[in-house]
């Protein structure tokens, strides 16, 4: 075992205490093993021991307001939100397959196709606006989500005083943005937390609410213009980053210093290159007495007067007197080195919020492979996103619109449905996209083929539902037989058939 060894102060306190002065070199030799816990000239140390809700508290709003500001002046910025956003929901949401269940674990697809059927009635005027469509929904709270740290809607059932549901389903949402609901809103003895009660054990029992948004200046906002709603009607997503946090930050809270650093950059680099696109000359003078003052060209008070030189294309200039010659003014602009650094930036820029960066910075120039890495590694990321806003948003509003459906009696729930299972479904986000689809084909048809997977799972794989697929292929196959039309699938499958028919045991 190694001894602790004494400094000068330790000696002088061993005098007085030699325990305390072993207790000294104890503690020093420990925190010798954590070379990051000793603070030095050249590294500052963060001292700061504030929990997940006062640090928010103090910062996110600050955040929020300033990833907001770069979103609408920076063109990178806005390009990178609407990447994740595009990739965590998708052109077309993310979609619903119902599986409600029989008491023998089947299937019921007769009340599967009727919640179906009035859940695509349903997208068309989801909220309580009736301006946009589900897809549409889903990108918006997603990209607040992202952007803000945080996103909110409401979940309205049934009667509602001057609300007009735009569906048969009496069921209609409200998005709000975080602005509505106060952080400054505190109040211990009632429980209440920047906004959000809470109960003993942390749970959200209820939102306090602004009636009008407090940044619209229509209307002067206090505490007196909030309005609670039960918890069991709200919709919270959230980005949090440590155990206990009750409103989110910003996903790009780590990268704000430098995106507004390659702005600035590329700013500065923009105005240097104009103006070295400004093509500027200058008379250079030699030596002075090789000059001949009396053919310069002077005004009237006999002073030297600057000489206008014009420049065209195969100018020749042959006033130049002796020891005078043409200078032109290199800014060394545009920087050479511009690109690899933007280049860099956002690589780090691009690992900080998790997206893929030949997306962001629009570079593909890698080989098949690098790109397909990179795909892969990032895609865990959109994927996990994905999965946080099914659990949070997309479900949700899927169960309250079944129970919705059920109560109104639009899509009663049938008398032989195991209890419980009416709102399972299976929630099919974006799929990884197929970068060599010759390839990707060849790779799963090879896989149903051997068992280890299913059309169904392809299908899923190509971002389409295998239920509308079946009804597309169905349907056209009937028009088709009816025009006597005969494609090279139905050949195929009319091969298998016959094989099938003539000798089951080898087909």
């Amino acid at each position: 075992m190694s001894k602790a060894k004494l400094n000068s102060i330790d000696r002088l306190v061993g005098v007085f205490s030699p325990q305390a002065a072993l207790k000294r070199a104890k503690a020093r030799q420990v925190l010798a093993y954590y070379e990051a816990a000793k603070p030095d000239r050249t590294r500052k140390f963060r001292r700061d021991q504030a929990g997940p809700n006062l640090q928010t508290q103090q910062g996110a709003i600050a955040i929020r307001n300033q990833i907001r500001h770069l979103e609408q002046n920076h063109d990178i910025t806005r390009g990178a939100l609407r990447t994740m956003v595009n990739n965590v929901v998708g052109p077309k949401g993310i979609g619903v397959e119902p599986q409600p269940r029989r008491a023998d674990g089947s299937i019921h697809q007769e009340y599967a196709s009727a919640l179906l059927a009035a859940w695509k009635d349903w997208e068309h005027h989801p909220e309580v606006t009736q301006q946009f469509h589900w897809a549409r929904v889903q990108r918006l709270a997603c990209r607040t989500w992202i952007r803000d740290g945080e996103a909110f809607a409401q979940m309205l059932s049934g009667p509602v005083p001057l609300l007009e549901h735009g569906t048969r389903v009496p069921f209609s949402l409200e998005l709000f943005e975080p602005d509505m609901v106060p952080y400054s809103f505190n109040d211990t003895r009632r429980g209440i937390r920047q906004g959000i009660a809470l109960n003993a054990w942390g749970r959200p029992t209820g939102y306090w609410v602004h009636k009008n948004h407090p940044t619209d200046g229509v209307v002067l906002s206090s505490n007196s213009d909030l309005k609670f709603v039960p918890a069991d009607r709200i919709l919270h997503v959230t980005i949090a980053d440590r155990i206990g946090q009750i409103r989110g930050v910003s996903e790009f809270a780590s990268v704000i210093t430098r995106l507004e650093d390659i702005k600035d950059y590329e700013e500065s680099e923009r105005v240097a290159a104009k103006i070295a696109a400004m093509l500027t000359a200058y008379v250079k003078r030699g030596n002075p007495e090789d000059l001949d003052p009396d053919t310069l060209p002077r005004d009237e008070n006999g002073d030297i007067k600057p000489r206008d030189i014009g420049l065209e294309p195969g100018t020749i200039i042959d006033t130049l007197e002796i020891g005078e010659e043409i200078g032109m003014i290199d800014s060394k602009r545009p920087n050479p080195n511009l690109v690899t650094f933007r280049q860099g930036q956002l690589k780090a820029f691009a690992a900080g919020i998790g997206a893929n960066y030949s997306s962001i910075a629009r570079d593909y120039n890698g080989t098949f492979s690098a790109q397909r890495q990179e795909l892969i590694e990032q895609w865990v990321h959109y994927a996990t996103l994905t999965d946080e806003f099914v659990g949070n948003f997309v479900q949700p509003v899927w169960a309250q619109f079944v129970r919705a459906a059920a109560l109104s009696g639009v899509v009663p729930i049938p008398p032989d449905l195991e209890l419980g299972t009416e709102d399972d479904a299976m929630f099919v986000g974006q799929q990884m996209p197929w970068i060599d689809p010759a390839k990707e084909a060849t790779a799963w048809l090879t896989l149903v083929r051997a068992g280890f997977a299913s059309e169904s799972e392809v299908m899923r794989k190509r971002g389409v539902n295998p239920t509308d697929v079946l009804d597309q292929i169905d349907k056209f196959r009937r028009k088709a037989k009816e025009k006597g039309l005969v494609f090279d699938s139905d050949a195929a499958w009319k091969l298998a058939t016959e094989q099938l028919q003539e000798d089951p045991e080898e087909t």
